[in-house]
């Protein structure tokens, strides 16, 4: 057999450790899936979607996250309406990272897509981020309770979160919130983050197309998923590698506590355009 070529690892972005770099979705799957087996372990390892609320410990407080697990139960199955393993696995890493120095997250200016119950949203905010939680219309009434109740005014560290809604896709406007605040900052969010994002490959174009519009050229992306369908997965990194670099971090990054194979954690970087050189006439 063949040795595995290890893939080099760099350094992308905001974030000051190791990536490994993702040189195609083919070979990322297939690394994901291989050797990981994320199948073999059992889901919600950290998540408790049967309970009313969720409580965890970050950034030194105890923070409760109210959840509707009738709704993620119903027919509608909505799955922002309880907090997710690959949500407590980034939320966990943000604050890890931050505490480590490789992640400058106080101050910098966030946006928290499909944010869900607010977990993720809610460290950043206590970590010191200007945080925007975006969810869908009907999504963000609970988003909205958990930031009120878990981030006090200045966010503990100077950071704060609002809320606004956000329908991914290039043919939908931004919330009049959401377009005011980046409009106000002119220049796009250092920070852009997501959980659980990657489900199914029907959404992958308009996540790709909104992950377009926000991210910047100093803008680092970091997405946590959770590993049910390699196929997904596979969709969405060979689509987002037309747009931006990509690179996996690898689990002995992430917070020690809170380590799952069924969960991996991206780093997106948008290249650089390549500009066209001029055809000089004859």
């Amino acid at each position: 057999m063949d040795p595995v070529e290890e893939t080099p690892e760099v350094v992308m972005g905001a974030y000051g450790g190791p990536a490994r770099r993702v040189e195609s979705g083919a070979s990322e799957t297939m690394l994901l899936w291989g050797l990981g087996q994320p199948a073999s372990h059992r889901p919600n390892a950290f998540a408790r979607q049967g309970l009313p609320a969720f409580p965890i410990d970050a950034c030194g407080r105890r923070l409760t996250l109210h959840q509707q697990p009738s709704s993620f139960r119903g027919a509608s199955g909505v799955t922002g309406a309880v907090v997710w393993d690959s949500a407590v696995v980034l939320a966990k890493f943000l604050e890890h990272a931050a505490d480590a120095g490789l992640l400058s997250v106080r101050g910098a200016r966030a946006v928290d897509l499909g944010a869900g119950c607010g977990l993720v949203s809610a460290v950043a905010a206590l970590l010191g981020a200007r945080v925007v939680a975006t969810d869908l219309p009907d999504r963000v009434r609970l988003l909205r309770k958990n930031l009120e109740e878990n981030v006090p005014v200045g966010g503990g560290a100077g950071g704060s979160a609002r809320v606004a809604e956000l329908v991914w896709g290039e043919e939908y406007e931004l919330d009049p919130e959401l377009l005011l605040w980046l409009d106000q900052e002119a220049e796009p969010p250092e920070l852009v983050l997501g959980s659980d994002v990657v489900y199914s490959e029907e959404a992958v174009g308009d996540l790709l197309a909104t992950l377009c519009r926000l991210a910047g050229p100093r803008t680092t992306v970091l997405l946590a998923g959770e590993l049910r369908n390699d196929v997904v997965v596979e969709c969405f990194l060979e689509a987002a590698m037309g747009e931006f670099e990509i690179g996996c971090i690898e689990q002995e990054q992430w917070h020690p506590d809170f380590r799952t194979n069924r969960v991996a954690i991206f780093i997106l970087i948008k290249k650089k355009k390549k500009k066209k050189k001029k055809v000089s006439s004859p």
